[in-house]
């Protein structure tokens, strides 16, 4: 039995590196330990318990772990730190060790986190507690809202694929699930709450029903009827899990909507074999037709990694022109990073990192032609905006079911409502269109 009167007035912050899935998790972290009586440190006061939630998905977001660790013990001097995710999974023992870390949580304990924390006394010595990968078995719900409009409904943990550059599978444990039952609770709670879009996350989230023998086409179909949710988005799903019949069910789904984000990594079938994706480029192309065939104005977000080992510049040229030629949205183009233990390794073939970043460079730009190119098309057309909160002064920002940013003027009281607007040429920093009262 935990003893709660410890934690009474107690304050803490909380830092998450990484993707939706971890600030889901974080934001779950901190509701348990208000629970507990522990409240969010005001900005600029000094916290008695920081929490770092981490990433280590590339070197780059290794380094940013330590220097965000760091960061947080020299503001926060004789904070209690507790270290989480990814990076402390992977690296115990190298993070136990970083000055004024207490305790080191894996992916099994962090659900747990709050046995962890004794009596919140500082240790000499970081104590790392985390389980092996086999080990790594329990799925740990989370349904947070945070300080964002919308909700994020974790559906999914784990990867079974191992692709042969990415340690998530390490560090992440086998695919694994709620039931369905139980996430749709979870819905109906966010909208009991105000909630009015949920975004479905996971690190492989078609891959669901492992644990359950349930589908993800199962579960899209039982949230679709939840009564409150206006909208779902579905965060990342592999193209070979992204089923023509889910295509179809979104097209004419009363909730889901017309947005897609999907992992490409490269555009070169010999550099996808090198990956060991579970797809070619035909279907891929594939996906996107059968979208733009059935939602002609769908959003498609698309991952790609560039300088992988084994990418030649004929490879990366073929890739370059195959994205190209497809009809999607939005970038999101990531530099190769070398992760020990991964079977990338063994491959030959080293791409510089000036060569590196002149490819990124290249897709960027591309990427942003084809989101201009979407936007503008737009432009004229009248829907339906959920608009966020924004700081007073500034104006508020919000997305239309296809995902369009669009900027109004300050008004708190269209804060998460949907509201019907022309949609108008870009704002000044280029980042939005300008919505439009309706005439």
């Amino acid at each position: 039995m935990i003893d709660t009167n410890i934690f009474q007035n107690k304050t803490a912050v909380y830092y998450t590196l990484g993707c939706k899935l971890n600030f889901s998790e974080t934001s779950t972290i901190g509701k348990m330990l208000k629970e507990a009586g522990v409240r969010t440190a005001r900005r600029g006061e000094k916290a008695d318990i920081c929490v770092v939630n981490t990433c280590s998905v590339t070197e780059v977001a290794d380094k940013k772990c330590r220097q965000a660790i760091h960061r947080l013990v020299k503001q926060h001097p004789g904070a209690f730190v507790v270290v989480t995710g990814c990076y402390a999974q992977l690296k115990p023992d190298t993070v136990a060790h970083i000055e004024g870390v207490d305790v080191v949580l894996g992916a099994e304990q962090k659900k747990d986190l709050l046995q962890y924390l004794g009596n919140l006394q500082k240790h000499e010595t970081g104590e790392a507690f985390t389980s092996a990968l086999k080990d790594i078995r329990s799925f740990a719900p989370s349904c947070s809202r945070g300080d964002r409009t919308r909700f994020f409904l974790k559906v999914q943990d784990g990867c079974d694929y191992y692709c042969s550059y990415c340690t998530i599978p390490f560090a992440r444990g086998r695919s694994r699930n709620g039931s369905i039952a139980s996430l749709v609770e979870q819905a109906r709670q966010a909208a009991a709450e105000g909630g009015k879009e949920i975004v479905l996350t996971g690190v492989n989230i078609g891959d669901f029903g492992k644990s359950t023998g349930e589908t993800f086409f199962d579960l899209v179909k039982a949230l679709d009827e939840v009564e409150g949710i206006e909208r779902y988005r579905i965060s990342s799903i592999e193209p070979n899990l992204l089923t023509d019949e889910i295509i179809d069910f979104v097209s004419h789904s009363k909730r889901f909507m017309p947005h897609f984000h999907i992992p490409l990594q490269s555009g070169s079938d010999e550099v996808l074999k090198l990956m060991r994706r579970r797809y070619d480029t035909a279907l891929f192309a594939s996906k996107v037709h059968k979208i733009k065939e059935v939602m002609p104005d769908a959003f498609i977000g698309v991952d790609v990694i560039v300088g992988t080992r084994g990418e030649t510049e004929e490879y990366f040229e073929e890739a370059y022109r195959f994205i190209e030629g497809l009809d999607v949205t939005q970038l999101h183009v990531f530099s190769y990073s070398e992760r020990p233990g991964t079977q990338a390794l063994k491959i030959d073939h080293v791409v510089s990192p000036e060569e590196k970043h002149r490819r990124s460079q290249r897709l960027l730009e591309l990427s942003d032609l084809k989101t201009k190119a979407f936007y503008e098309k737009h432009i004229g057309q009248t829907l339906p905006v959920l608009l966020e909160k924004s700081k007073p002064g500034t104006p508020m920002h919000g997305f239309t079911p296809n995902y369009i940013r669009v900027e109004v003027p300050h008004n708190d009281a269209l804060d998460n409502c949907v509201v019907t607007l022309r949609l108008g040429e870009w704002n000044e920093e280029g980042t939005a269109l300008k919505g439009l009262p309706l005439e």
